[in-house]
């Protein structure tokens, strides 16, 4: 690690193949969590090469606990995180809208890192059960129209950064790197992130990898649509801005989308949302953001599937789909 280091304070980069290396090195716990801060801060202070973070991803894939959830199509919804924007859950509430309209969603997620409350903490506290058995994410896919893959049970290796990352309390490659490590490997994605630099390796990455695809980048700093003000989209037909007005949707303050201060008023924000009386602006936000995950997969005009999106709220059918995972027969 000596030597890396020295190379990366001397300002150069690392080869696809170098970092591949290098990430498995770390989760194999060669190296002090000194070792490691230094590392990884290192990419907080410069951009990330595209080798780096292809050969990060490569790593991550390998790492992980492969699963295979058969000849099911599926659509992921998952932000980098690290945006600092404090807004309430939207894209994990989105993947329920999602689901409710028929798309099937294997849904990627983890606890908060650098945010006040992850998918992980608020779906664990709703009681939906984590499983790590194909069979059992199978069924959950199959009965919910929706499974969830709480990424330390595909992830184990990870759990030697965790406390550096804890420690850390910022966002770190981890987070732009998440999205894009699902062991499902879904075929279609909608992915928020926090600049135009990670948008742009995402869209290189994507495009490499070959399924359908957004990513969102939000000019207001946001890793999501806000409804705040214009947004950049990245999908196969290349780069766009979009405002508030292309999903058919009012512009709304910052204000109007915070999430709770902690997990028990995140989850109540959550089950607000989904039992029909959040705001117009937290329902407007979830079926902008759902919308174009289903206008991804589906290939269908953004504002139908924004209309769909918004009944799917309104009829009570998200809400269906979260009782469903989690058992609940109301």
């Amino acid at each position: 690690m000596k030597q890396i280091l020295q190379k990366l304070f001397n300002s150069e980069t690392l080869s696809r193949e170098e970092a591949k290396a290098i990430l498995i090195r770390v989760a194999n716990a060669e190296f002090n969590d000194a070792q490691v801060a230094a590392f990884l801060t290192v990419f907080n202070v410069r951009n990330i090469t595209i080798d780096e973070f292809t050969g990060f991803r490569e790593a991550m894939l390998e790492l992980c606990v492969p699963v295979d959830l058969g000849n099911v199509r599926t659509m992921d919804l998952c932000g980098t995180g690290g945006d600092g924007k404090d807004t309430f859950n939207i894209s994990t509430i989105s993947s329920f809208v999602v689901a409710a309209s028929g798309v099937k969603v294997a849904k990627h997620g983890n606890k908060s890192v650098s945010s006040k409350c992850g998918s992980s903490n608020v779906l664990e506290y709703l009681g939906v059960p984590f499983y790590s058995s194909a069979k059992e994410l199978s069924d959950q896919l199959s009965t919910s129209g929706i499974c969830f893959l709480h990424a330390p049970l595909f992830h184990p290796a990870m759990k030697n950064v965790a406390p550096v990352r804890t420690a850390l309390g910022t966002k770190t490659f981890f987070n732009m790197l998440g999205p894009l490590v699902n062991p499902a490997r879904p075929q279609g994605q909608m992915t928020g992130v926090f600049n135009t630099e990670v948008a742009r390796l995402y869209y290189y990455v994507l495009q490499e990898v070959g399924i359908d695809f957004s990513v969102v980048y939000d000019l207001n700093g946001y890793d999501e649509i806000s409804l705040t003000g214009p947004v950049k989209i990245y999908d196969s037909n290349g780069e766009s801005l979009l405002e508030p007005s292309d999903f058919g949707l009012p512009t709304y303050q910052p204000n109007d989308i915070l999430g709770g201060n902690d997990v028990a008023s995140s989850a109540a924000i959550f089950l607000e949302i989904l039992g029909g009386k959040g705001t117009a602006a937290q329902n407007d936000v979830v079926a902008a953001n759902a919308g174009l995950a289903i206008a991804t997969y589906n290939n269908i005009a953004l504002k139908d599937a924004v209309m769909e999106a918004s009944e799917m709220l309104k009829s009570g059918k998200a809400m269906a789909v979260l009782n469903s995972i989690i058992g609940k027969n109301e």
